[in-house]
């Protein structure tokens, strides 16, 4: 099979929770632990820090990958999901996996995936430690999934463990309170691994406190102990708490004699991310009149600061492009919105994306209103041809509705 022929039969063939959900939800690490076994561990020869997290955890990983770039090392990045092209989640300074060993991986173990039925996420895991143990990183930045505790990612045994905040998201798997949601965070805690908590509530804090006293480790509060920020490409609010995550965890890769990373390494890292590391899709502008926004932002969390920044913007009128996934709870993020905006309700071109109608039924309750249209592309051209120059356009509500635009 050649690149597209492989690619096409990874997502139709095995469960993939970006593409269908719950279905894809693995509550155990036994097929990854099998898999890593059959691959040799590569996981076990990568230097490697984790980051988890219910938002920020992906600019997180960015950040330090094209820090730790500047710094002169060979560095992996692991994400998910990608926006465009299934290459996006596996990348050595910036540069995609190769085709070639994406398709050479598969065929060579295609046996033994549909033998297992391992998942997608799963698959692909194996696959990113394996392509690092070959090319020969310094060290790998590995986000996780979706969790932690129970996370396809967690057969590793980082440097450093992160966890940039905890907040509401697939409550449906990880529980309904921030304690719950903390507690499945916290699995990425090991034994005697330092762990850097982005932010924290009195509630997480607890867990994350008890969860470290048990695994005997250092637990540093980063929110607590960095008032230091450094300019940014990455424009949102919110990654000026990703930034003091970030040159906590920086510190502490310092501090333990295997790296050296500089002040001018860090400047230069935080301003050069998206030349660096192919970042996208966050507070991105992509057209200036009028202006537009997107944003990943798919949360209470991370659209309530998000919101925010928006009424902080200069405009005459607000034009939402919206559009979700069919597991969002609307009635935790819908009253968030302005009402007074104009709305251009879409679905995301995945199956898990929730019928615009309904949507637009459901904002309709929370004063939202707007027309639906049958594609995001056809609601965001119709938003740019109705907004006038000195209009601000935001598209969001997902990361799928926002990869369909750039």
């Amino acid at each position: 099979m050649d690149y597209q022929e492989t690619a096409q039969w990874m997502f139709n063939q095995l469960p993939v929770y970006q593409l269908q959900g719950a279905i894809a939800y693995k509550k155990d690490l036994t097929n990854t632990i099998l898999l890593a076994n059959h691959l040799g561990n590569p996981e076990a020869e990568i230097k490697c820090i984790h980051v988890a997290g219910t938002n920020g955890k992906g600019s997180t990983s960015h950040m330090l990958a094209s820090i730790l770039q500047e710094a002169g090392y060979k560095v992996g990045l692991y994400t998910s999901p990608h926006l465009k092209d299934y290459r996006e989640r596996i990348k050595i300074n910036g540069e995609e996996i190769d085709e070639d060993f994406v398709c050479n991986f598969i065929n060579e173990h295609k046996s033994f995936f549909e033998n297992n039925e391992l998942s997608f996420f799963e698959m692909t895991v194996g696959l990113a430690f394996d392509y690092f143990k070959t090319k020969k990183v310094d060290i790998a930045v590995i986000e996780v999934g979706m969790g932690g505790r129970l996370d396809s990612t967690n057969i590793i045994t980082p440097l450093i463990s992160v966890i940039t905040n905890i907040g509401l998201d697939h409550t449906q798997f990880l529980g309904t309170t921030l304690e719950r949601i903390a507690f499945e965070k916290a699995g990425i805690i090991k034994s005697k691994i330092p762990v850097v908590i982005g932010e924290y509530t009195n509630e997480t804090r607890t867990v994350f406190l008890n969860k470290a006293k048990a695994c005997n480790t250092e637990i540093y509060f980063a929110s607590d102990n960095f008032d230091v920020t450094y300019p940014s490409v990455l424009k949102g609010d919110y990654q000026n708490q990703n930034k003091k995550t970030v040159l906590q965890t920086i510190q502490i890769l310092n501090s333990q004699n295997e790296f050296n990373i500089t002040e001018t390494n860090i400047i230069d890292g935080l301003l050069k991310i998206i030349k660096n590391t192919g970042l996208f899709g966050r507070w991105q502008q992509i057209n200036e009149f009028p202006k537009v926004i997107c944003d990943t932002a798919h949360n209470k969390h991370g659209l309530n600061i998000v919101l925010h920044q928006i009424q902080n913007e200069i405009f005459d009128t607000l034009h939402f492009v919206l559009g979700v996934v069919n597991d969002k709870d609307l009635d935790d993020i819908l009253p968030l919105f302005p009402k007074k905006a104009t709305y251009y309700f879409c679905k995301p071109d995945i199956p898990r994306g929730l019928d615009a109608s309904f949507l637009q039924q459901k904002a309709l309750e929370f004063g939202l209103i707007g027309e639906v249209y049958n594609s995001v592309s056809e609601a965001y051209n119709k938003a740019l041809k109705t907004a006038q120059k000195s209009d601000f356009v935001y598209v969001g509500g997902s990361t799928f509705v926002v990869a369909e635009i750039l």
